[in-house]
């Protein structure tokens, strides 16, 4: 059987390329797949078929591939779903216990449903029947010399629906199939990433309300929003998701989708956009899932890219079934992708918490989930590491701190307001004090890059906090012609030991006015130690536009949810610049060079953070 990425053999999985997994993740960047969990999934699918032309696999999982065979078969369907033909796999347990079946949309990726084989062993060790899929329109397509394409057999037909309606069809047929198939007595749905959106919409929407538990990884509450906030398009994260689905634009998406695509791009029919994402947002049918008491688990990164926390937070707290959200450091994928795909050297925690949740509201296991906290957040960055001597790279020796709460009310337990001033510690720069202060103004010229930025490279800069390598930025590095800074004075210790104990949701409000009649404001919030070296805690655009140029205005937006201690000695500092790489900017879409924007301060409207504390 050959690689359909390169058409090159499948090479023996060796030990250290599964511990290479294991510390730096299964993603080698946005858009590409590393390519030796590509190699793992394929051996292992290569074995599972009896295609292997040798031993492909490590001891360990040539055991684990031997274990789930004398117990279970494996099939290889095409599940048809009104003309199109999914790409599935599926494990049957063996006897007539009743037994019930979890189903895996796969995710947004162009390997479709084998990138998570050894998930479905796992499954299937615990008790679970295995179905699989990938789907419609997602997966490797190649061009043919003499024209036409041919799909790799794990790829899905038909053209990506983006987990709207036809999606939602799908996952009701597979179930259909599932049900003549396994006769389970029950169904869950998990997914990561794309096919978390897809279990949590399936399960709201099936006719016949038969998802009876789901586990979402990496998930979405609201698409639109993941997409569009606040003004601002989140450009990079759309490039990334389009040039991730295994073969030609023109070819995975119908014209109608290409056209909202290309509409998005270029800043026109945003309204379109928004319905179009609106409809594919799960918390849109939360009163579905309410009325279905559809026990739902999520698994989210603080610094998320893809599908920014505080949406799901809101489709969370809309939900009053039972519920369980884990937040953990770092972004899209990096706690669960290789616990997902590879074995572990020890317990992957985010994906343990999962597979507890199935086994009592699927098995019925009595765990203790019951009696778990609804919300379970990482404080980022308490770990505690060690420098690798060979790397360069901190280990982590000692996991972050974790923080359960019977709700996410209880995360916020006060605020505090710094308001901002114009002259802080660094004559460069504002600061941030106890008391409002009028009649400033900082300036700074719009439309150019900064070294304040919210990540180097989508999935990587968040793999890399993860296991204990988080960015540092060199504050004196961040040019004030192009953005404005305020900074407190270093803080206390308080009684926690934390100077600062960031827990919620930050939100801005600054006075504003520009040259151009639109700008966009990306406010940073860091954590300074005393060399001046930063680390990031959250961060969030605003697009301002019909501006009359020179005239002020007042605007309070949101940052996204944090968990964060700010150690004693360090500074906050606040950071406003008018572009980062993720984001579309004022500047950029009216074709303008530049513009000069001002901050300042009005009367009875005082420039103000207000940090949420726990």
């Amino acid at each position: 059987m050959s690689n359909p990425q390169d058409d090159n053999e499948i090479s023996a999985v060796t030990p250290a390329q599964v511990a290479r997994l294991a510390e730096h993740g299964i993603y080698a960047s946005a858009t590409e797949l590393d390519p030796d969990a590509v190699n793992l999934a394929l051996a292992l699918v290569a074995t599972l078929k009896g295609e292997a032309t040798g031993a492909l696999l490590t001891p360990e999982l040539q055991q684990l591939t031997e274990q789930v065979r004398a117990k279970a078969s494996f099939g290889f369907p095409r599940i048809d779903s009104d003309g199109v033909e999914l790409s599935a796999f599926t494990i049957k347990l063996h006897g007539d216990e009743p037994r019930p079946v979890v189903i895996v949309p796969a995710g947004w990726t162009p390997f479709g449903w084998t990138i998570f084989a050894y998930l479905y062993l796992q499954l299937a060790q615990r008790g679970y029947h295995v179905l699989a899929y990938t789907p419609r329109g997602i997966g490797l397509t190649y061009p043919l010399l003499g024209g036409g394409y041919r799909d790799a057999f794990f790829t899905s037909g038909g053209t990506i629906d983006v987990a709207g309606p036809l999606d939602w069809m799908d996952g009701s047929t597979v179930i259909d199939h599932a049900m003549q198939y396994f006769a389970p007595n029950k169904i869950a749905f998990l997914g990561e990433s794309y096919g978390s959106g897809i279990s949590q919409l399936v399960a709201a929407k099936d006719p016949a309300a038969r998802v009876e538990a789901v586990v979402a990884f990496s998930t979405w509450g609201n698409l639109a929003t993941s997409l569009y906030d606040n003004g601002t398009r989140h450009l990079a994260a759309v490039d990334a998701l389009v040039n991730f689905t295994g073969g030609p634009e023109e070819r995975k998406f119908d014209p109608a989708t290409r056209q909202l695509l290309a509409d998005f791009r270029a800043g026109r029919n945003l309204d379109t956009v928004v319905d179009w994402g609106t409809e594919r947002a799960p918390a849109e049918y939360a009163g579905d899932t309410n009325a279905r008491n559809i026990p739902t688990f999520f698994s989210n990164t603080w610094h998320e890219t893809l599908f920014p926390v505080n949406q799901v937070v809101e489709h969370f707290e809309r939900l009053t079934v039972p519920k369980h959200l884990n937040l953990w450091i770092g972004d899209h994928a990096a706690p669960e992708g290789a616990g997902l795909s590879i074995p572990w050297s020890g317990p992957n925690l985010p994906v343990e918490e999962a597979f507890a949740w199935l086994d009592h509201h699927v098995l019925g296991a009595s765990n203790g989930v019951p009696e778990w906290p609804a919300v379970n957040n990482q404080v980022m960055f308490t770990y505690r590491t060690a420098t690798d001597p060979e790397t360069g790279q901190n280990v982590i020796t000692e996991p972050a701190v974790r923080e359960p709460k019977s709700s996410w009310s209880e995360v916020t337990t006060s605020t505090e307001e710094w308001y901002l001033t114009s002259v802080g510690s660094d004559s460069r720069d504002g600061g941030l004090a106890g008391a409002a202060e009028t009649g400033w103004k900082r300036e700074f010229t719009a439309g150019e890059l900064t070294d304040a930025t919210a990540v180097d490279a989508i999935i990587a800069t968040g793999q890399a906090e993860w296991k204990g390598n988080p960015k540092t930025y060199a504050t004196d590095k961040f040019d004030r012609q192009h953005l404005a800074v305020w900074t407190t004075a270093p803080l206390d210790a308080a009684t926690s030991g934390a100077a600062r104990r960031i827990r919620g949701v930050p939100e801005l409000t600054l006075t504003v006015r520009s040259t151009a009649e639109s700008t966009t404001l990306v406010a940073y919030l860091f954590d300074v130690g005393p060399d001046d070296t930063a680390r990031i805690i959250t961060h969030e655009p605003l697009t301002l536009v019909d501006l009359t140029p020179g005239e002020n205005r007042t605007t309070t937006w949101k940052l996204q949810a944090a968990g964060y201690d700010v150690a004693a000695g360090h500074r906050l500092m606040l950071v406003v610049n008018s572009k980062d790489k993720l984001y579309s900017d004022a500047l950029t879409d009216s074709g303008a060079d530049s513009s000069t924007t001002t901050v300042t301060s009005a009367d009875g409207e005082a420039a103000r953070l207000k940090l949420p504390l726990g």
